[in-house]
């Protein structure tokens, strides 16, 4: 199983938020390139790199900031936060990054994600499924929809989708465990399965890894030293 570690800006700086909350911020790093270049000396393969200004603002926030980290690291970065238009994506890939990942357009504007996956690949596009109480969650997962997670499921299939990274914001930044009956639920032959939010052991992983997934992004845990990433990667 890979191991991919979070590296989260907000205002510039490399933070974890408790449940989604943009009030509940704790900083970890001044330097998000410092944070990625830690995870990278610890043996990441990928980093996971989100802007959450931008996630919140619906817009690119901490352009330079992901600049600096994509001309400085030279593993896979998958970014997500904020990314609603066609030309911000087009900028991205031209940037460096490898795979993108969207959510509120998968939701709003699935025209905007075909034209993605047709122009980019299928590989390039990971769509973020993220449930809070039981419900799909978008706009930095200050909004939700009344949807049901396995029937969005089907329909990103449809639609071409074969990269999803699924969250349970009420477990993430609380290291309660992640939640294993929907991952199991959401885990489909026809996709690659991400699991993210509340990993907080060793024993998380093996779980995960027992019902087939074969990557975690793993943020808190991490930063917190519960789970060591030189022992998975």
């Amino acid at each position: 199983m890979e191991v991919i570690p979070a590296v989260d800006i907000k205002d510039g700086k490399c933070v974890r938020l408790t449940q989604g909350d943009y009030n509940k911020e704790k900083i970890y790093n001044n330097s998000p390139l410092a944070a990625a270049k830690y995870w990278i000396e610890k043996g990441a393969k990928s980093i996971h790199l989100v802007d959450l200004n931008g996630a919140k603002d619906g817009k690119t926030v901490n352009f330079e900031k992901i600049k600096e980290i994509t001309e400085n690291i030279d593993i896979p970065i998958q970014l997500g936060g904020g990314i609603r238009s066609f030309s911000d994506m087009n900028k991205y890939f031209e940037l460096g990054i490898d795979r993108l990942i969207v959510s509120t357009i998968a939701l709003e504007n699935k025209e905007l994600l075909k034209k993605a996956l047709n122009k980019f690949g299928q590989d390039k596009i990971i769509v973020s499924l993220d449930i809070k109480e039981g419900k799909i969650a978008v706009k930095g997962w200050l909004e939700t929809a009344e949807l049901n997670p396995e029937e969005f499921l089907d329909n990103l299939i449809e639609l071409g989708v074969k990269n999803i990274i699924f969250t349970d914001i009420s477990s993430d930044g609380m290291l309660t465990g992640p939640d294993l009956e929907m991952i199991n639920k959401l885990n489909r032959e026809e996709i690659e399965l991400i699991a993210a939010g509340g990993i907080s052991t060793k024993n998380d992983l093996k779980k995960l890894n027992k019902i087939g997934i074969k990557k975690a992004v793993v943020g808190k845990a991490l930063y917190e030293e519960k789970i060591k990433l030189e022992e998975w990667n």
